[in-house]
């Protein structure tokens, strides 16, 4: 379905998605109206460490919601992976944070709706999200029925493709089905060029996307003959920024 579909007047709530107390320093810069705060989006996106979680409650003028997941890869956790999720759960809540996001799934592709409604259970009166998990699943239609039986508040989806210009009939269904019982918050691929038509084609109220850029590291002494992990020596010299400019534009654009 590719005809425009925004009914919504108002501009579209923004997330920035960042790699710490620096990144979320530049998108509130920016311009951001939230913040996804991870650790390691090389990974997709980790847990934060409590230092940098207590360093954005101490300098934050946006509200930011937290990562709850405690490796890469797939969604379907170990029982003691699981419980340590319960624990950064409730931990942040303890913290004050404003929200936090997380998702787990069976490994038939469907939401694992006994451990979603525990953790939004733990987080109480947190803002919740699901994350990109639901864009793993077999049925996209029944797995947004499960997070709202799961008392989840919103949900991180590209319409389950690599880009949100690729899954824009998804999202414009997602959007219609969520109605006023979920928020569909749209991601994938967004920037300057494409925010605003994604926004006009599927009616989208909130959109996140992440604007990153490598920088040289400032180390003069570099040894050329070890590295951190992976095969990527130099990438120990490189280190991944939010670009602030790039932030301000694709905001203004999808607001314009």
């Amino acid at each position: 379905m590719d005809r425009p579909l925004t009914t919504e007047t108002h501009p579209p709530l923004i997330e920035i998605c960042v790699e710490g107390i620096d990144g979320l320093l530049a998108a509130q810069a920016a311009g951001a109206d939230r913040v996804e705060l991870c650790a390691s989006l090389v990974e997709g996106g980790i847990t934060p460490s409590l230092g940098t979680v207590r360093a954005a409650l101490d300098q934050a003028t946006v509200p930011f919601h937290v990562m709850v997941r405690p490796r890469g890869g797939d969604f379907l956790y170990s029982e003691t992976e699981y419980r340590s999720m319960l624990a950064d759960v409730a931990a942040l809540r303890d913290l004050g944070v404003p929200g936090v996001v997380f998702g787990c799934l069976n490994a038939d592709g469907t939401i694992d709706e006994e451990r979603m409604s525990e953790l939004t259970e733990a987080a109480g009166s947190l803002n919740v999200t699901c994350h990109r998990a639901f864009d793993m699943t077999r049925d996209p239609a029944e797995a947004l029925e499960a997070l709202i039986r799961c008392k989840v508040g919103r949900v991180l989806t590209s319409g389950q493709r690599d880009t949100a210009i690729e899954g824009l009939s998804l999202l414009a269904d997602l959007v219609r089905q969520a109605g006023d019982r979920i928020i569909i918050l749209g991601c994938g691929g967004l920037d300057l060029g494409n925010i605003a038509e994604v926004r006009q084609r599927t009616g989208l109220a909130e959109m996140h996307f992440a604007a990153l850029k490598d920088v040289p590291s400032a180390m003069h002494y570099r040894n050329p003959k070890v590295g951190m992990g992976g095969s990527d020596l130099d990438r120990e010299y490189r280190n991944t920024v939010t670009d602030t400019p790039q932030v301000a534009a694709t905001i203004a654009a999808a607001k314009a």
